[in-house]
């Protein structure tokens, strides 16, 4: 066999390797325009628990 049959085999062993790669990176993109969440649908984090300890621990670090 010539390099040029040589290099086409190994191309085309490596073919089906790279679609599999291919399909499995793009999934995840193409899958999200199915996932649409409604307008509604709002995730926030919880509120913060505010005791002001900020506050006193500026004004005791000031008079030292």
């Amino acid at each position: 066999m010539n390099r040029i049959a040589i290099n086409a085999l190994q191309s085309l062993r490596l073919l089906p390797r790279a679609a599999l790669v291919l399909i499995v990176l793009s999934a995840p993109v193409l899958a999200m325009p199915m996932m649409r969440a409604g307008a509604d649908t709002t995730i926030d984090a919880p509120a913060a628990k505010k005791h002001g300890v900020g506050f006193v621990l500026l004004v005791s670090l000031q008079r030292g």
